[in-house]
């Protein structure tokens, strides 16, 4: 079997290797036909820390080939998301049934392919902002893999969405998720106050985050784009008047059993048109090397989705 492993010595730190085992499902597990998938930036980190015949991949879509043996999950012949912890760049895997969810028509495997990770870490996030029609509500890194999901998923749950982007020329990307208003930077146009934040850059910017939310707020860093910070202090709160606000250091696979559940709220939203996934960059899996250094370059607006030919 073939399938994606971590190599030091070649381009980009994987090769495509062609001896692989079968997998080999346990009783709650089935086997998919991988189809397509796609990439995120904190897997660059774990390729560079697993080095040598680590097996990455978790944002997948395939057709089921082996169905449970305890018959949970999709039947045979269906066409799925899933969301496994690694192993998943291969042309077959064994993955647990809840963590599968069936495809609907007219969703494609490479619009399936983005939902794990990051449309996962959207919807979860925010959720722990609880009722927000009606309100403010900011997506840091708006034209990103999790930002984008943010961006429609908030809108479509009637918040008004603020959305802040790297440089101007995202700008417009972000008003066609939905977004009402658009910024670069928090500390150039007033903004908020805001009831929930979704943050994927943390760093420095976290303070300006601050100085923006409303009493009782939620942020929400669920990414560290920005680096560390070293002047983060309770009168920052105070100041702000952003009494009794919490950050939320966010780990988006918990809870494990619900995956399936999630990627299937997820992929009806695509099927009926309220969630667009924005690809910004497709390829053979061949060139999953070449998608990761578009990645690291920051030309991406949107996922990174490779296909494997069938």
């Amino acid at each position: 079997m073939r399938g994606l492993v971590t190599d030091p010595s070649a381009f980009g730190g994987l090769r495509l290797a062609d001896d692989l085992p079968e997998p080999e499902p346990a009783t709650g597990e089935l086997v998919l036909s991988v189809r397509a998938f796609s990439i995120n930036a904190g897997e660059v980190s774990l390729i560079e820390q697993r080095p040598d015949g680590w097996r990455p991949g978790q944002d997948i879509s395939g057709v089921v080939v082996q169905a449970a043996a305890d018959g949970s999950g999709p039947s045979e012949g269906t066409r799925v998301a899933a969301y496994p912890e690694w192993h998943g760049w291969a042309e077959r895997i064994a993955v647990p049934a809840n963590w599968v969810a069936a495809l609907p028509d007219g969703v494609s495997f490479e619009q399936a392919a983005t939902l794990p990770v990051a449309g996962l870490t959207a919807l979860r996030a925010l959720r722990t902002g609880g009722a927000i029609l009606g309100r403010d509500v900011l997506v840091t890194g708006a034209t990103g893999g999790v930002g984008q999901f943010a961006v429609q998923l908030a809108v479509a749950s009637g918040a008004r969405v603020t959305a802040q982007v790297s440089r101007p020329e995202r700008e417009a990307d972000a008003r066609r998720l939905g977004a009402h208003k658009t910024v670069v930077s928090l500390g150039d146009e007033p903004a908020g106050p805001f009831h929930l934040v979704l943050d994927a850059v943390g760093g420095p910017q976290l303070i300006q985050v601050i100085r923006h939310l409303a009493p009782g707020a939620s942020v929400v860093l669920y990414g560290n784009k920005g680096g560390g910070t070293d002047d983060f202090r309770l009168r920052d709160f105070y100041q702000a008047g952003a009494y009794n606000a919490r950050v939320i250091g966010f780990i988006s696979t918990v809870p494990d059993e619900t995956k399936g559940e999630d990627l299937d709220i997820l992929a009806r939203l695509v099927a009926n048109g309220r969630l667009t996934p924005q690809i910004g960059w497709t390829g053979d899996w061949s060139r999953t090397a070449d998608a990761f250094a578009a990645l690291a370059k920051r030309e991406l607006a949107g996922k990174a989705v490779l296909t494997i030919p069938h």
